[in-house]
C-alpha cells in the first residue's frame, strides 16, 4: 500500500510538473490586492479626515486650526483590489487592468470609498487610460507603511496616451497626459477681480522617461512640459495669459550589496505641483512692470532618500527624509504652503507568506510663505497587511488552470 501511494504522489508530481511546464497554456485572468488595517496615534494636530496619514499640506496653516492636539486613528483605506486581464491577440498580449483602494479624495475626502487607481488597457508598445504618469518614477517608494509617502516625491496616477518605444533592461516612454493646473489668487489690491479667471487647457501635457536597470538596480531620468493657460471671463477681461511649465525628475534605486537597498530622486521645475505628491498650486500672482495682474509658474524643487535595510529575510528596517521647497510670488497668500519636511523610521517583519507588520514613526513639518508660521507633526502607526494574488491559466481547448502567485502588484 505505501508503495501504491508513493506512486501515485509520484505521479501527481509528474502531472502538475509537466502542466507548469507547457507552453501552450497562456495567461487568462489575474485577481489581486491585499486587506490592510492602519492604528496610531497623532501627538499634534492635522485635518482630521486625513487623520490616517501624514501629508503635509494637511497639517495646520495657522495656530489650533485643527485643535485641540493628541488623536487616535484607525481605518483600513488602504485596503486594494485589482483585476487584470490577458488576450491574446494577432499583435500582441492585450492587457486590461481594472484596480481600486478605498481612499477616498476629492468629494470623498475623509471616507472609506472606492477610489480609481489604475484602469487602462496595454497593447503592445500603446497604452491608454488611467496610469502611473512617466514623469514618475514608482521604484522609488521606501518599504513604509505610511499612505501618502514622501512630499518631495513625484507621484502622479494620470488618464494619457502612452507609447514605449523602447521596452526591457533600457525602457522609453512617452505620454499625452490630461492637463490641469491649480492657482494661488494670493493678495491684491482688488481680489474680487480673479473670481472669474479660470483655467483653459487647451493642450495635453507631454511627458517622457528614459529607464535603466540591472541587478545593480535602475536609474531614470524624467521630462515634463505642459501650457498653463489662463483666461478672464468678466466684461473687462483683462487677466488673460499663460506661462510654460517644465520639470526634470532623476531617481534611481541601488543594491549597496545583499541587505540595503537606497531609493532616492531630485526634481526641480516650475509649475509640475500638480504631479508632485504633496505640492497645491501650480502658479502664483504677480504683478507686471505695466501694473497689471498676471500668472507666474511657481518653481518647486523636491529630494526623497531613504535606505532599506534587511536584518534577515524577514526583518526590515526603512529610514529616510524627504523635502518639497516651493517660491512662491511676493502677492502670494502669507498662509501659503512654501516648505515641507517628512521623515520617517520602521520596523517591519514578514513571518510568513502574503503577511506583513510594521511599527512606524512619522514626523512632518509644514511652513507657511510669509507669516512665520510653522507646525509639526510626530505620529507613531501600526499596520497589518494580508495580502492574495492568484492567477489563471488558459489552455488552447479553453481549460482555466489557477496558480498562485503572492503578493499583489503596486506601490503603496
Amino acid at each position: 500500500m505505501k508503495l501504491k501511494l508513493l506512486l501515485v504522489i509520484a505521479l501527481l508530481i509528474a502531472a502538475f510538473s509537466s502542466r507548469a511546464q507547457d507552453t501552450s497554456l497562456v495567461r487568462n485572468l489575474e485577481i489581486y490586492g491585499f486587506a490592510m488595517t492602519d492604528m496610531g496615534y497623532n501627538f499634534d494636530q492635522i485635518n482630521p479626515a486625513w487623520s490616517d496619514a501624514l501629508r503635509i499640506t494637511k497639517l495646520p496653516s495657522y495656530k489650533d486650526q485643527f485643535a485641540p492636539d493628541g488623536q487616535v486613528f484607525f481605518g483600513v483605506r488602504q485596503s486594494r483590489f485589482g483585476v487584470k486581464g490577458y488576450t491574446q491577440t494577432p499583435m500582441g498580449e492585450l492587457t486590461a487592468v481594472f484596480e481600486f483602494d478605498l481612499w477616498g479624495t476629492g468629494g470623498d475626502e475623509g471616507q472609506t470609498t472606492l477610489r480609481p487607481r489604475n484602469f487602462y488597457g496595454e497593447l503592445g508598445k500603446v497604452l491608454v487610460g488611467q496610469a502611473n504618469s512617466p514623469f514618475m518614477d514608482a521604484d522609488i517608494w521606501p518599504n513604509t507603511a505610511e499612505y501618502w509617502g514622501p512630499s518631495g516625491m513625484v507621484f502622479y496616477r494620470n488618464i494619457q496616451l502612452r507609447y514605449a518605444p523602447v521596452k526591457g533592461d533600457n525602457e522609453v516612454f512617452i505620454a499625452l497626459e490630461r492637463p490641469g493646473t491649480s492657482a494661488d489668487k494670493g493678495v491684491v489690491e482688488t481680489p474680487e477681480s480673479l473670481d472669474s479667471v479660470k483655467a483653459q487647457l487647451h493642450l495635453p501635457d507631454l511627458s517622457a522617461h528614459y529607464k535603466r536597470s540591472g541587478p545593480w538596480g535602475h536609474i531614470q531620468i524624467s521630462g515634463m512640459l505642459r501650457e498653463l493657460r489662463w483666461k478672464d471671463f468678466s466684461a473687462n477681461g483683462k487677466v488673460n495669459g499663460h506661462v510654460t511649465g517644465w520639470g526634470v525628475n532623476f531617481g534611481t534605486a541601488i543594491n549597496l550589496g545583499k541587505s540595503d537597498v537606497f531609493r532616492g530622486s531630485y526634481v526641480y521645475g516650475e509649475g509640475i505641483e500638480n504631479y508632485m505628491q504633496d505640492a497645491p498650486v501650480d502658479v502664483g500672482t504677480k504683478i507686471t512692470s505695466s501694473g497689471s495682474i498676471t500668472g507666474e509658474a511657481l518653481p518647486v524643487s523636491g529630494v526623497v532618500a531613504f535606505l532599506d535595510h534587511y536584518w534577515s529575510p524577514a526583518w526590515c528596517t526603512s529610514i529616510g527624509y524627504s523635502s518639497v521647497h516651493i517660491t512662491n510670488t511676493d502677492l502670494g497668500s502669507p498662509n501659503a504652503y512654501k516648505n515641507g519636511q517628512y521623515a520617517i523610521v520602521n520596523l517591519s517583519v514578514t513571518p510568513v507568506k502574503n503577511f506583513w507588520a510594521v511599527a512606524e514613526l512619522q514626523w512632518g513639518e509644514r511652513q507657511n510663505f510669509s507669516d512665520g508660521f510653522k507646525s509639526n507633526a510626530t505620529k507613531v502607526q501600526l499596520s497589518f497587511k494580508y495580502s492574495f494574488s492568484q492567477v489563471f491559466y488558459k489552455k488552447k481547448d479553453n481549460e482555466v488552470v489557477a496558480k498562485s502567485k503572492g503578493e499583489g502588484e503596486g506601490d503603496q
